[in-house]
This record gives structure tokens, C-alpha cells and sequence, in this order.
């Protein structure tokens, strides 16, 4: 047996990397992963590692569909830790938060005080820090932008130290962080205006649409007169019923919508159920059920308009009720392909799905928004227009083609890809539709000089200058 090191302690080992993928698990790659336990501890993570010369990236709850939370061969940095809610004025309506902190813990801290988000996406399992990276949208884009809109502040952590950003007072490095894909440093706190509420409940309005035609007609007419709207849409409909839809639209219940025994606790926090789905399952996600499901699901809808009041959580985030749902379909994942188009582009909307259908793609799920005004951001994914969203199953055949094809036809109707949904794009493309890219590069270039930022996503689609020491089997040399 060889003698222990000197001073009798065996030597400290180095953590082993752990394969590290987005929610849709279509792709891994391989890094270190470590906690960070407080802000300080993070500016010490960071010095290390820009001395080290290695590659480093935050990561919240892994909520991004493709690469855009990985970095192979490099260190993740787990934000969980940063999870607690600061400060809440409940007069103003102002919260301090950290970024590892949950929409879901902080919707659970503000509502009952009389407040909600202003903008919140599909799913309450997204981190603050990583709302903000990703520039989040929801379903009130029409009305009230995305998610940045609402920040005030943020605490950014980077290689030449940490910053406190505001719209105001330092509009280019915080509009480079908000959509920066966390590809200028790690926030590591922010500070968001809400939304007042006098109830937990929703009002929401349910109706079908009978064909791709009819939905976009009354979705666009929602656009002025109700705050929240989307549509569920049949992907693989096909004849007369090409595009048929499930559509709610909804808004804030006031106490005079309530039932007389909910109006003593109208700010009741919402009992949400959620059903696990057990690892190591095969693919349960199949064309003949998706089929199966889309036809029971639009027989289900009311065939006129019903309206009713519900919880929040249903109306917001209905897949939240079955945790860990992506793992139904099985150990080769899924894609989503989420894309804006103008509204003179209305045609590629239909476009798109007839090309998925004739290339033999069954879109597993398939949601229609409408988009308003485009925010400050250079890299902020919406532009007024229409944006869907289309979760397909990986591995079928010809659909890395099809969506290639896909790609140039939304990019010539100067529409783009979501980068927090987006896992195989094109590098080529990126510039088209984002034509800010360079002035987003730029403000990048004096938050982190070095590059320490990377991301797998930034190293596919060349957001970031190639690196000389980054080996092809994925790790730093």
C-alpha cells in the first residue's frame, strides 16, 4: 500500500463530471457540478475558475428544452442554493429575490399578500436568474412584453467583479444579461415589480376553434379584449379540420366572480396536485396515442364558449401537475421547436405544420400564442407576430432535415427560434434572425472578457469566439 500524502490526510479529489442535459434529454454532455451556497461563495467559484482557465456556467432548475444549461467539460454552477425571497414590500408591490429562487416559492410568498408575476411562462419550476436569461414570455405577451420588462434591478457576477444593473443606469450590460442565455456572468439577485390581484383565481374562458383559420381569427381578436390568451392546437389534424384548437382566454378574477364560500379567503393559496412520473420508463409517447389523445382531448372542449373560475396553477401551468413529465418519452428525449413570424408572415404558421405532416412528424403538443411589441434586449425572442411552440419526438426519422427546411423558411419570413427551447439549429441562421447578435457581442466582450461564459448552445450557434483550448471530445485541456 502507497504511504498517504505528507501531513497524513489523503489528497483531495476532484469531483467527477456528471452528464448534464436540458429538459427535452435529447442531449447530454459532461461537466462539474457544484452548489453555490452563498453570493460570496459564487465571486470565490468564479475567481477559481477564471485562474484555473477553465469554462464555467450557471444553471437553475434545467428547465431550458435543448443545450442551453450545459457546458461539457466544464464546471455548472447549481444555483438552487440561492433561493430565498429577500424582500417583499407589500405596499408597493416590489420584491428583492435571489435567482435560484423558484416562480412556484415565490408565487407561494406573494400571493397571499395580494400579488402576482406580470409575466410568467408555462411552467412554475423556472429560477429567477433563469427567467431573466432567457427573457421569458407568457400569455399576455399582447399586452405586457416579457418578463424583463418588470425587472428593476439585477446583481451580475462576472470575472472583473460583481455589478448591480438597471435599465436606467446601465441600459447595454442589463439588456445583454436579460436573454444573454447566462453568457455574461451569473445573477445571483434581482428585484421585480408584480402585478396586484384581489383573488388566487383565474377567470377563463374556454371555446374551440374548428380549424387553423377560425383560431388565429379569434385569437387575434382577444388581443384587445382579454389580458391572457393560447391556444391548444391539433398538430395532426388533417382535411377540414386542419389546425382545430382548444383556446382559453383568461383574466384575474375579481371577488365578485367568486363563489360566496371563497370570497372569506380570496387570496387562498392554490392546493396544486402534482403526480410523479417514475424514472427508467420506455418512450410512452407514441403517434397513435398522440392521435388517440388530440381527437379526446377536442371532443372534451365545449363546442361554445363555456366560462368558469379556476385556480392559477391550472391555467398557467397544466403540465406542472404531472412532475417530471418528460419522461414519457423515454431515455431518447424530445424536441420543441418554438418560432415567431411576423403577422404578415400569418402563412408560415400553416406552412409549417403541413411540412411536419408531410415529412411523417406527429407534434406531440402544439401551443399558438400571439406576440406584441419586441423589448430592448438585442437577443429577446419575441417580435409582434405569432409564436408556436411544438414538442416532436427525437430520433424519427428525417427530422433533423425537416427542420433544417423549417429553419429557412421562418428566417426568410424574418421570424427566429427560441434559444431556451432550441437544440440543433444552425449556426449560419442565427444572425438573420437576430440581427442585433454583434451589439449583444460587444457588451458580452466588457462583462467577461476572458470568455469564461460558455455554453454548449453558444459554442453550436458561434454566439461566442471559438476556443482554441476546448478539445472535440468536450472537455478543457
Amino acid at each position: 500500500m502507497s504511504p498517504p500524502p505528507s501531513g497524513g490526510r489523503e489528497a483531495p479529489t476532484e469531483p467527477e463530471p456528471v452528464l448534464v442535459s436540458g429538459f427535452g434529454r435529447a442531449s447530454a454532455s459532461a461537466a462539474v457540478t457544484t452548489l453555490v451556497r452563498s453570493p460570496d461563495h459564487l465571486d470565490e467559484l468564479i475567481a477559481r475558475r477564471a485562474a484555473s482557465g477553465g469554462r464555467a456556467l450557471a444553471r437553475g432548475l434545467g428547465r431550458a428544452y435543448g443545450d442551453a444549461a450545459q457546458c461539457a467539460g466544464g464546471l455548472v454552477f447549481d444555483c438552487r442554493g440561492l433561493d430565498q425571497v429577500l424582500e417583499l414590500d407589500a405596499t408597493r408591490g416590489v420584491v428583492r429575490v435571489e435567482a435560484g429562487c423558484s416562480l412556484r416559492a415565490l408565487l407561494a410568498a406573494i400571493v397571499p399578500a395580494g400579488w402576482f408575476l406580470p409575466v410568467t411562462p408555462g411552467t412554475a419550476e423556472v429560477t429567477i436568474g433563469g427567467a431573466i436569461a432567457a427573457d421569458v414570455h407568457g400569455k399576455n405577451h399582447h399586452r405586457d412584453g416579457t418578463f424583463s420588462a418588470f425587472v428593476d434591478e439585477l446583481v451580475l457576477h462576472t470575472p472583473v467583479g460583481r455589478r448591480t444593473l438597471s435599465p436606467a443606469d446601465s441600459p447595454e450590460p442589463f439588456f445583454a444579461t436579460v436573454a444573454g442565455m447566462g453568457l455574461t456572468g451569473v445573477i445571483s439577485q434581482a428585484t421585480l415589480r408584480l402585478a396586484p390581484i384581489t383573488t388566487s383565481k383565474m377567470v377563463v374562458e374556454t371555446r374551440r376553434g374548428a380549424d387553423l383559420d377560425q383560431t388565429m381569427e379569434i385569437l387575434e381578436r382577444a388581443d384587445a379584449s382579454h389580458h391572457y390568451s393560447v391556444a391548444w392546437v391539433d398538430g395532426v389534424a388533417r382535411g377540414r379540420c386542419f389546425g382545430r384548437s382548444v383556446i382559453t382566454l383568461g383574466e384575474h378574477a375579481g371577488i365578485e366572480d367568486l363563489p360566496a364560500h371563497q370570497r372569506t379567503d380570496p387570496l387562498a393559496p392554490a392546493r396544486a396536485r402534482c403526480l410523479p412520473v417514475p424514472p427508467g420508463l420506455p418512450r410512452l409517447i407514441s403517434a397513435p396515442l398522440i392521435h388517440a389523445f388530440n381527437a379526446t382531448y377536442f371532443r372534451r372542449a365545449p363546442r361554445r364558449a363555456t366560462r368558469e373560475v379556476l385556480a392559477y396553477p391550472p391555467y398557467f401551468y397544466p403540465l406542472d401537475a404531472l412532475a417530471d413529465w418528460n419522461r414519457l418519452y423515454g431515455r431518447r428525449g424530445f424536441l420543441q421547436y418554438q418560432y415567431v413570424v411576423p403577422d404578415e408572415r400569418a402563412d408560415v404558421v400553416r406552412l409549417v405544420f403541413e411540412r411536419l405532416i408531410a415529412a411523417g412528424q406527429h407534434p406531440s403538443l402544439v401551443v399558438l400564442k400571439r406576440f406584441g411589441a419586441a423589448g430592448p434586449a438585442p437577443l429577446s425572442f419575441p417580435r409582434p407576430g405569432w409564436t408556436v411552440a411544438i414538442d416532436l419526438l427525437a430520433g424519427t426519422e428525417d427530422l433533423a432535415a425537416t427542420l433544417d427546411r423549417v429553419d429557412e423558411l421562418v428566417a426568410s419570413a424574418g421570424g427566429r427560434v427560441y434559444f431556451a427551447k432550441d437544440g440543433r439549429l444552425r449556426p449560419e441562421l442565427v444572425a438573420a434572425m437576430y440581427p442585433e447578435l454583434g451589439r449583444w457581442q460587444a457588451a458580452r466582450a466588457e462583462l467577461d472578457p476572458d470568455g469564461l461564459f460558455v455554453s454548449d448552445l453558444a459554442r453550436r450557434l458561434h454566439l461566442v469566439a471559438p476556443e482554441p483550448r476546448f478539445a472535440p471530445g468536450g472537455r478543457d485541456e
